[in-house]
């Protein structure tokens, strides 16, 4: 039985420290966390004991440092550079789930690793094991995989530790994770349709060019012995042709703008004006705006309910908006607030948040509700972007079908009008 000195912070954020025997420092951590406080720090007593404490973690880091620093391979890094937010949400509902049942964290994320397969989470779990272990706090740990973990996690989970509602945090971040999954996911299936049918158009032209229309243009070579052929008819087999002999200009073509468009998207100029011409897209723009909308509102919702600051949970919504018109519309609200203004001035000046938006914060503000009614607002603008989905869908539907009746139908009736002169011809011949 050894002897643990702590510090540890309660459910109203007062840091509290203290003594207690434990087997090891997991029994320590375990017998703090019944007492309903969080540890941010636990050191055997006595000089032997700390320095050897210490001296295991360093040593820990330092091979597991080494380990990387030799193994690490480009396909290592690859895998490791990015996690699903698929992936990330089944994670965080497990430890959410482990935590309410009143497991303590370190216990539950070596259940976790176990159970893990993704390498990267399986590489963050055991570090973030060790982490907790050694003393730091769970922020802390979370801190040290930014490629994972991104700013709203840590903070919202530094926000539960302070607060002493770590297992609350962790359902929230994890429902969070769910609605976001379930927006995102609903809005890629409107993308599906078109693109599939926009592919099979493009294949089924190509094929028509290349293949059949140069052996309908040796036809009416042979038979029309050089006449003249119908506007429509020669429009379509020089096109053809063009396919043909210049297809590799073509190729080079969307190849330079596919490099140009990541080039644009690398420049913050560029990103702010791609991603203000997708929201004024004639179809898709207002889909773009009720996202937008739905994810500012239930991400800064989160973060308050969570005990965020708002300075810091604006800052951290501006970074994670994942667009540069709504970012700097985000930073606008931040410097408005930051002087000590309201929110619903520099939301309406921006010219992107619809008025509602702007009402409902503003007596959100006044009423003191601020984080219900972001939250009421994140649930209008889920439902919305539903209901847009599915009318996009029905729209766009017909229309794809009748853009590819246009192309396949007006070749065809290219290729068959000089055929039924042809037949005239030969009929009355």
């Amino acid at each position: 039985m050894a002897r643990f000195r702590f510090v540890a912070m309660d459910a109203k954020g007062g840091e509290t420290e203290g003594v207690l025997d434990a087997e090891n420092q997991s029994e320590a951590i375990s017998l703090i966390r019944a007492k309903s406080l969080f540890p941010t720090k636990v050191m055997e007593l006595g000089a032997a004991g700390a320095k050897k404490a210490m001296a295991q973690t360093a040593s820990k880091r330092a091979d597991a440092n080494a380990g990387r620093a030799g193994t690490q391979t480009l396909i290592s890094r690859l895998l490791r550079a990015k996690v699903k937010p698929k992936h990330l949400m089944v994670l965080t509902r497990q430890l959410a789930t482990l935590v309410q049942a009143g497991l303590p964290l370190l216990k539950g994320l070596r259940i976790l690793l176990k159970q893990e397969k993704n390498t990267s989470l399986r590489e963050a779990l055991g570090g973030m094991g060790e982490a907790v272990e050694g003393g730091s706090t769970f922020s802390e740990a979370l801190s040290q995989y930014p490629h994972i973990f991104d700013k709203l996690f840590v903070n919202m989970v530094k926000a539960g530790e302070a607060g002493g509602v770590l297992d609350v945090v962790l359902a929230r971040l994890a429902e969070f994770m769910e609605k976001a999954e379930r927006v995102k996911n609903k809005v890629k299936s409107a993308m599906v349709y078109p693109i599939v049918v926009l592919f099979f158009a493009i294949g089924i032209t190509g094929f028509l060019m290349v293949s059949v229309i140069p052996k309908f243009k040796a036809i009416f070579d042979d038979l029309l012995e050089g006449k003249q052929l119908p506007a429509l008819t020669q429009f379509v087999i020089n096109v053809s042709t063009a396919f043909q002999k210049g297809w590799y200009y073509m190729l080079a073509v969307v190849v330079i703008i596919i490099v140009l468009s990541k080039v644009v998207k690398r420049t913050e100029a560029g990103r702010f004006y791609v991603d203000k011409f997708n929201l004024k897209l004639p179809l898709f723009g207002q889909l773009f705006v009720k996202t937008a909308v739905a994810r500012f509102a239930r991400t800064l919702s989160t973060l308050l309910t969570s005990g965020v600051p708002i300075l810091q949970a604006l800052n951290i919504v501006r970074d994670t908006s994942g667009s540069e018109v709504i970012a700097k519309a985000i930073q606008q609200v931040h410097d408005s607030v930051k002087e000590g203004d309201n929110m619903s001035m520099p939301l309406e000046a921006s010219g992107v948040f619809p008025g509602m938006v702007v009402s409902m914060v503003d007596v959100g503000e006044e009423t003191g509700a601020l984080p219900e009614m972001l939250a009421r607002i994140a649930d209008t603008y889920e439902d919305e972007v539903d209901r847009t989905v599915d009318a996009l869908t029905s729209i766009i539907e017909p229309i794809m079908i009748i853009f590819l009746a246009l192309i396949v139908g007006t070749i065809v009736i290219a290729m068959f009008v000089p055929m039924i002169k042809i037949i005239g011809e030969l009929g009355g011949g």
